[in-house]
């Protein structure tokens, strides 16, 4: 057993609490509650990916009850679905590793595969991405295993079904295809990617064998996007002749309540920016032990599904839910908002993302069309949102805005603390006054540029 650190967006590495670069994490397949959990600005950080993405009850509620133990208590869920425990200290990890053996939780070793939640579940599912992933590990374990390979090395498995993952970019991607073939893309997401084999499991297990053996030959620390084109052409000459549809569409939303073609409910939760606290998350999870909860599967889009839920007892638990701070309704402003554990929560954050974030969500409704992602980040770090965005990153003289790039790059606007809420304000107004009808905010955004925002926040 062995805890994940690393995904293909989520961040492998944090500064420590005086900005210091931290340590690199010991490569994938290395116990990071044993070895060396990332240093954060409030204490140590462990991530994980259970097999299957799956749990039972009584393995999340143990899981809480370790963080709370030996963490500050938070727990998060990554915009890929993984589970992060926050808070640790040196003394502390090695307890957690023992309780998370003690429950029964297993996290494979090597890189984490990311397959579809709702595997075994969904009958829209073309084919089983968890036996494919078992399979492949199998039969590719040395080269899976090898030191050669990059940390953040992303593999993806979607089965297909109502919830894909054709949103997630990966350096491997093995698509189920309607014919029981395997697609197998590189380098991208599902409209992205370039395709290099298509066949049943057998071909597409040795396609991935032979690009895992080209990272591995070019060298520690090569992505799939560093593979010459002519390199990988010659390697898989038939490649230019895949016929295939680009996914354009990621199926059904994370949040709310779900009915599964064979008429099965699946309800799908997001904790508010992605984070929850561990007696609410306890709370939570006695009210779906109750109501006949049967598993949990982690999900990407900072949430989770329950499985086994009576449709009957869904509204009842949507209202429950939303006391305790998890989003059981699809559509909510919060979607759109990746904020970092904050003041408060993290030592090297400036603001707390988390009021900010409803501050804005009530002053600035016009930011939330769904065309754009906020990243709150409390310091440059970045570490809830690793993909350009509308970005407000903390400083010690208030917040670097930046309209779409990462949390360290160079603002287009300062604004002092104090003045926060002014801007705030201004900006959403500015993008009601200036944007054309059935023109996305953020289009207005990128035609107002830096400058017509600039004078729109220095107006009085």
């Amino acid at each position: 057993m062995s805890v994940k650190t690393a995904e293909a967006s989520d961040r492998t590495s944090e500064a420590d609490t005086h900005g210091r670069p931290a340590v690199e994490m010991r490569r994938r397949g290395a116990c990071p509650a044993l070895a060396a959990p990332m240093p954060t600005g409030d204490g140590l950080l462990v991530r994980l990916r259970p097999a299957g993405v799956a749990l039972t009850l009584p393995q999340f509620a143990d899981l809480a009850r370790s963080a709370a133990a030996h963490g500050n208590g938070i727990l998060e869920i990554t915009a890929r679905g993984n589970l992060q425990i926050r808070g640790l200290r040196s003394e502390t990890v090695g307890q957690l590793a023992a309780d998370i053996e003690a429950a029964g939780i297993v996290v494979p070793d090597g890189p984490a595969i990311e397959i579809s939640p709702l595997h075994g579940i969904d009958p829209e599912e073309l084919s089983d991405p968890s036996a494919m992933e078992m399979t492949l590990r199998r039969t590719l374990h040395h080269l899976i295993a090898s030191p050669r390979l990059a940390p953040k090395l992303s593999l993806l498995i979607d089965g297909g079904g109502a919830f894909g993952l054709s949103a997630l970019s990966a350096d491997i991607r093995v698509v189920a295809q309607f014919d029981a073939n395997w697609l197998v893309s590189i380098n991208g997401d599902g409209e992205t990617a370039t395709p290099v084999a298509v066949g049943p499991a057998e071909v597409a297990i040795s396609a991935v064998g032979e690009i895992l053996s080209l990272l591995a030959a070019l060298g520690q620390g090569r992505r799939t996007r560093d593979i010459d084109p002519a390199l990988l052409r010659a390697h898989f000459p038939a490649m230019n002749g895949i016929q295939f549809t680009p996914s354009r569409t990621t199926g059904m939303p994370l949040s709310g309540l779900h009915r599964l073609a064979d008429g099965k409910t699946v309800l799908g939760f997001r904790p508010e920016f992605g984070q929850m606290r561990v007696p609410n998350l306890t709370a939570l999870l006695d009210l779906a032990e109750i109501h006949g909860t049967t598993a949990i599967r982690l999900a990407p889009g900072r949430g989770f599904f329950l499985i086994g839920l009576p449709a009957d007892t869904v509204p009842a638990m949507q209202i429950a839910a939303a006391r305790l701070g998890f989003s059981a309704q699809p559509g909510e402003d919060s979607e759109h908002i990746a904020a970092c554990a904050g003041a408060g929560a993290c030592g090297s954050a400036f603001y707390e993302t988390r009021t900010l974030a409803r501050r804005l969500i009530a002053a600035a409704p016009a930011l939330f069309d769904g065309s754009l992602t906020l990243h709150l980040s409390g310091c440059a770090k970045g570490c809830a949102h690793a993909r350009p965005a509308l970005t407000l990153t903390g400083s010690a003289e208030g917040y670097d805005l930046i309209l779409n790039g990462l949390a360290a790059d160079h603002p287009d606007e300062r604004i002092a603390g104090g003045r926060i809420d002014f801007a705030i304000e201004r900006l959403a107004r500015a993008i009601e006054d200036n944007r054309d009808a059935g023109e996305s905010t953020a289009a207005c955004l990128t035609r107002l540029g830096t400058t017509g925002v600039s004078k729109a926040l220095r107006q009085e």
